[in-house]
């Protein structure tokens, strides 16, 4: 494979950091991963990423964005922290082309503009802007999107809240808007050991694939319904959608028991209700 020599002469993760004096960031959220197995594993788990292009968020030293390089792909990688970016560099410099790193905040970047339609997302997601970045690649309003897939490392509470099934206690808005037209699965967790520094609590890697989107459903009134069904989970639907604009009408309409609670409902049950919101 193209640059696999080179790449693979680069000196381990931790020299580099140390030549750089880089350390993890708290305010950024950085927690950096420096297992060269664990990183390979991760790349595989979008499939085939040969002359593949991966946008990548939160590089920091390189370390995932190595392993993706040596899969084959092309990536473009987003990175905040200053301080990095010399060592992306030397990674760009036996890339042969292949590594296009922007320095900026993810939030602020079009990557549909800078990836391209078709590209996978694969990503050690800084924790404090990882469930925002989720929501709006999960929210776009044109459907398919222009991601293939989502790799995304997570706090494993986070994961879980992603995956979870109705009626188990990490079901909730996350979920619903993960699963209406989009299929998410973990694919493994990650023991803390596994960081630098390790964060208190465990991670784990959810992959998501989009999927038909429903007919008739719009993505503000699937976002409208589960932040006021959500918002009091405690409360019976019939209370917590009653600032809703003709959310108490759509649970008529629908045929929905307003005594439920919110974690009661099935996916499709919640795309029942917004197709029948005005």
């Amino acid at each position: 494979m193209a640059g696999g020599a080179r790449l693979a002469e680069l000196p381990p993760l931790r020299e580099v950091i140390a030549r750089y004096g880089l350390s993890a960031s708290k305010a950024l959220g950085q927690n950096f991963l420096l297992d060269g197995q664990l990183l390979g594993r991760i790349a595989r788990v979008p499939g085939l990423l040969d002359g593949a292009t991966v946008y990548e968020v939160g590089p920091g030293p390189g370390g995932l964005t190595r392993a993706l390089l040596a899969a084959g792909a092309h990536v473009v990688a987003v990175e905040r922290d200053d301080r990095c970016l010399p060592a992306l560099a030397e990674l760009g410099a036996v890339s042969d082309g292949r590594l296009r790193v922007i320095a900026g905040d993810a939030l602020a970047v079009d990557e549909r503009a800078e990836a391209g339609d078709g590209a996978h997302i694969v990503a050690n997601l800084p924790y404090n802007v990882g469930t925002a970045l989720l929501v709006r690649w999960l929210t776009a309003p044109d459907w398919p999107p222009f991601w293939r897939s989502l790799t995304l490392m997570f706090q494993k509470e986070v994961a879980e809240r992603i995956v979870a099934r109705p009626g188990t206690p990490a079901y909730g808005r996350l979920a619903v808007l993960a699963q209406w037209r989009a299929r998410p699965a973990m694919a493994f967790t990650v023991n803390r050991s596994a960081f630098v520094p390790p964060p208190k609590v465990m991670s784990a890697v959810v992959h998501i694939v989009p999927a038909e989107a429903p007919a008739g459903v719009r993505v503000r009134a699937i976002e409208a319904l589960t932040a006021a069904a959500f918002g009091q989970r405690r409360k019976m639907l019939r209370q917590s959608l009653k600032g809703l604009p003709g959310g108490i009408e759509a649970l008529g309409a629908v045929g929905i028991d307003g005594e439920r609670r919110a974690e009661t409902l099935e996916i499709a049950e919640f795309v029942a209700l917004a197709r029948a919101l005005p």
